[in-house]
């Protein structure tokens, strides 16, 4: 029984959702082996052989890799498939775009966003905005799995010694074709990775206010920025901003959650965080009977002290 961890990277390093997933499949009761398909790739492959508890890495260069498009991934996982009883993608865009063409090809069923091993074949995965947690027993031949990153601590980096075997890549799908990216630049730490998370909501009011009460708070804390959904939509945040369900699921050291109610979509992204403190004006709140701290008080007036105190 031996589990395949699709690698996310920049054909440079890897991406931290790897780290959790290859935790993940190391539960499956078998061996971890890392794919790393990419372009001028061996960098990648060389820190996925570092991993703790990898013991093979499989590299594959090609040009139609680089991007990691997912028709040309699919079609090289399928081509490695048979030897694997588990292949597992992190839940991320990239995961979520290659495991169903995975899934259907094999005709197997995809389990979605696992967030605990119960058995090789047994698996836990949050439902209904995470108010309830499904057990999912498979019985197919080959699981295929995506990961969600929150339920799993991330492997050690450092301390593995794989050995990295370069195989031949399958040929470029031609089905689709990268035509360039538009990356926002961004100081902070990314959101899905940070351990500290600032978080404001709709009573912001406007992107200004939202820009001038919430910003200090974060630089101080060397802080990752997010948004309630409310806040995306109302324009005073960007999209990549958003937790919750539709936006993006964290679970940090620290989460500051400042104006923001705590509706069920918006927690069913943040409430694994390790600390949550939440300051809303108003004290029947929902974000309260999650929070491990709370703050009853205007917001204008709490986040500056706080800002100030530290």
């Amino acid at each position: 029984m031996t589990a395949l961890v699709i690698a996310e990277h920049d054909n440079a390093s890897l991406k931290g959702a790897t780290l959790n997933t290859v935790t993940a499949a190391s539960q499956c009761g078998g061996e971890v082996h890392v794919l790393v398909a990419g372009f001028n790739a061996a960098a990648a492959a060389a820190a996925a052989a570092q991993v703790a508890g990898v013991t093979k890495v499989i590299h594959v260069e090609g040009e139609h890799f680089a991007h990691g498009l997912a028709e040309n991934m699919a079609a090289q996982v399928l081509a490695l498939a048979p030897a694997y009883s588990h292949l597992l993608f992190p839940a991320t865009a990239s995961g979520k775009n290659i495991a169903p063409r995975v899934a259907a090809k094999l005709d197997v069923a995809q389990i979605s966003d696992i967030s605990k091993i119960d058995s090789p074949d047994t698996f836990e995965r949050p439902i209904y905005a995470g108010n309830a947690i499904a057990t999912v027993q498979s019985t197919d031949a080959t699981k295929v799995i995506t990961v969600r990153t929150t339920g799993f601590d991330p492997a050690a980096s450092t301390g593995g010694s794989a050995a990295v075997e370069v195989t031949a890549g399958v040929a470029d799908s031609g089905k689709s074709i990268f035509k360039g990216s538009e990356i926002a630049k961004n100081d902070r730490p990314e959101l899905t990775a940070a351990k500290v998370i600032v978080s404001g909501g709709r009573a912001l009011g406007s992107s200004e206010k939202f820009n001038e009460v919430m910003t200090p708070l974060a630089d101080k804390l060397g802080a990752a920025l997010g948004a309630s959904r409310a806040a995306v939509d109302a324009g005073y945040a960007p999209n990549d901003w958003q937790v919750g369900q539709t936006g993006k699921i964290v679970a940090p050291q620290l989460y500051i959650a400042a104006g923001i109610s705590g509706a069920i979509q918006h927690l069913a992204g943040m409430k694994d965080s390790k600390v949550i403190v939440a300051i809303n004006k108003d004290e029947e709140a929902p974000i309260f009977s999650v929070a491990d701290y709370g703050l009853v008080a205007d917001l204008f007036t709490a986040v500056p002290e706080l800002v100030a105190a530290l």
